[in-house]
């Protein structure tokens, strides 16, 4: 049955995808009408993350950053889609990236790659990254493997049409290691703006004006296999269009030699940056994503501070029993 719905979906999506990018915005329109106005998709939360993190902006400038959200998020669905069947020179005109001269020199040298992104422009279309590097280099990504095997197939499909290697999350490490074994040179792309569980929160930063638990996961990998250390910055200076400078962060050779106050400068770099990229076009983020859901009262309520383990149960009954309530 999920393979005759997968067959159905692919080929629905692969006829979407043939219509021309401005007729695919003319649905994104649509779209918009839809899931804003009409349904108002999560429009609280992305009122309320709006006034949390731009409390310097007035309501008009947020209401302003919210439709203009709501456009680029639409549009974000309609530019996936259009991967599909998106031909090598038109995802080239559309993504285009600056600074891959370095990832190249890395390569040169038997060194690997490391890039931070976030949730924002379209991460989807790096996945093209491939068509810009050296092809001694193999471009990667960490992913989550969907629960249906048949729809985790449909993504792995759109995500390496170009090039890329889809990473399952669980396998990172192993993977890393067979790479550099076979003196395989990689670029591996971190999505490090998720949320973390409970019990993999070992740091905090402040992050648009919230106290925020952050993933060190990428910081402790990139360390531990030496790479170098990029920095996504991606902008959308039209409509369709999307432009990716790589910053270097820091370079696999001198990352032992670094020495800093925090236990995890890369980390806070990223954010750092990140923050500056959403600044500078907030429209552009993903923010129906709860990304502030966990709190640090919360983490300080659930932490043992004898055993240093975190507890995952039911929040009322922690506190019943530390006679908080």
């Amino acid at each position: 049955m999920m393979r005759i719905a997968y067959i159905l979906v692919f080929g629905l999506m692969y006829i979407l995808s043939l219509l021309p990018m401005r007729l695919l915005y003319i649905v994104s329109d649509f779209l918009y009408l839809l899931v804003y106005k009409l349904v108002g998709y999560r429009k609280k939360l992305v009122r309320k993350h709006l006034q949390d993190c731009f409390p310097e902006k007035d309501q008009k400038e947020r209401l302003k950053v919210e439709k203009g959200f709501y456009h680029w998020f639409c549009d974000y669905m309609v530019e996936t889609i259009k991967l599909f069947s998106m031909s090598k020179e038109q995802i080239k005109r559309r993504m285009t990236f600056e600074g891959t001269e370095a990832i190249d020199a890395d390569f040169a040298q038997g060194r690997s790659a490391g890039v931070y992104l976030g949730h924002f422009c379209n991460w989807e279309w790096i996945t093209s990254l491939p068509l810009w590097t050296d092809p001694k280099g193999l471009c990667t990504q960490i992913y989550h493997p969907l629960e249906n095997v048949w729809f985790d197939r449909l993504f792995i499909k759109l995500r390496e049409r170009f090039g890329a290697k889809c990473i399952p999350m669980a396998e990172t490490l192993r993977r890393m290691v067979k790479y550099r074994q076979q003196k395989q040179p990689i670029v591996l792309g971190y999505i490090s703006d998720q949320i973390p569980f409970w019990n993999n929160i070992h740091h905090w930063v402040n992050f648009l004006h919230h106290d925020t638990p952050v993933l060190t996961g990428a910081e402790r990998l990139m360390r531990q296999m030496k790479q170098s250390v990029y920095y996504a910055d991606i902008s959308r200076p039209r409509r369709g269009y999307y432009v990716c400078r790589f910053i270097k962060m820091e370079d696999g050779d001198t990352q032992e030699n670094s020495k800093t106050e925090s236990p995890w400068p890369l980390t806070d770099r990223y954010f750092s940056l990140l923050e500056q990229s959403i600044r500078r076009q907030p429209e552009c983020y993903l923010w129906t994503h709860n990304r502030w859901k966990r709190t640090h009262e919360e983490y300080n309520i659930r932490l043992d501070k004898n055993t240093g383990r975190v507890d995952l149960g039911d929040l009322e009954e922690i506190k019943r029993r530390k006679g908080l309530i």
